[in-house]
Formats: structure tokens, sequence, C-alpha cells
């Protein structure tokens, strides 16, 4: 898997002080993306152990709320693949911090048993995630008013309410 940047220190997507993962690659594609360079999985560096470290000796001030993914689509199958092992050890090294993630998908749909996204690591990557922000960016339903998403249709979900009930709550 490839990264196209970290940014440290971030208040804007996730509450709290944040570091913030941006994963390269992505299918969906949609119309005004904000980072469409991130659409290409070879965009980037490659996320070696060293940056895994680096960004797990970002989150250990008490003033670093959490770790949140996006991308590109930290939820593509590739992707999947890479986070959740680092996932793995931001819990086990971090485990107060709270994880937040972007995708397109939608939870319901394409990230359950028989959607298109979904992998043997779905499930157990979902679990780990607090807050999943979800589906596709619609530019003509954006709103500078909406508040951790950039357009109307996307949801601010509880992720692990969804993982344990199958329903989804929106938090925001």
């Amino acid at each position: 898997m490839n990264y196209s940047a970290i940014k440290y220190c971030d208040i804007a997507n996730g509450t709290g002080v944040r570091t913030v993962l941006f994963v390269s690659g992505c299918r969906n594609h949609c119309k005004g993306c904000f980072q469409p360079e991130t659409w290409d999985f070879c965009h980037g560096e490659p996320f070696t152990q060293e940056v895994e470290e680096e960004i797990i000796r970002s989150l250990q001030p008490t003033y670093i709320k959490g770790l949140t993914l996006l991308g590109g689509d930290p939820m593509e199958p590739e992707n999947q693949k890479v986070l959740l092992p680092f996932i793995r050890k931001v819990k086990e090294v971090c485990p107060t911090k709270d994880i937040w993630a972007y995708t397109g998908y939608l939870v319901d749909k394409d990230l359950v048993p028989g959607g298109k996204c979904h992998t043997e690591d779905t499930t157990e990557l979902l679990f780990s995630i607090d807050v999943l922000v979800d589906g596709p960016y619609i530019e003509e339903e954006y709103s500078i008013m909406l508040k951790f998403k950039g357009s109307a249709n996307q949801r601010v979900i509880d992720c692990r309410h969804f993982v344990k009930t199958g329903e989804i709550v929106e938090i925001m």
C-alpha cells in the first residue's frame, strides 16, 4: 500500500486533535474529489514499518485524540489488507485513542458480506473503527455547513454499533 500524506495535529477530520493518514487508491472517482491524485494506488510513498512507527509515536501525546484514515479510500480491499495489522498495533499501543475512517463505499451495502469491498479483513477492521464516514462525495450536495463530511448524502456512523447490531446510527 502507498500513502499520499500524513497530517499531524489535524482538527478537520474527526473530533479533537488527530493524526491523519491519507492512503492511496480509490475506485470511486467522485466528481469534484478534493484529492484526485490519491485515486492512483501507486501515488505517494510506500507504507513501511518506519511510517507505521512514526504514526504510532505521533499518537502518544495526551492531547492527541486519535487517528483518522482517509485517502484515496481505506476500504479498498488492497488497503484493508495492510491497514488491519497496522490498526491492531495502534489499538495495542494506544488503546485510549479513537479511530475514524472515511470511505466512499456504503457500510451497509458494500462492506457487508457479499458486498463489493467485503474481504476477510473487513469485519475486524470495521470493529476497530469507532466512527465511519461513508458514502460517495456528491459535488451537488456539498455544503460548508456539514460537520465532518463533504456532501449531505454522507453519513457519520457509530461503526462499532453497526458491527454489533447491523443498525446504522448517525452520530452527527
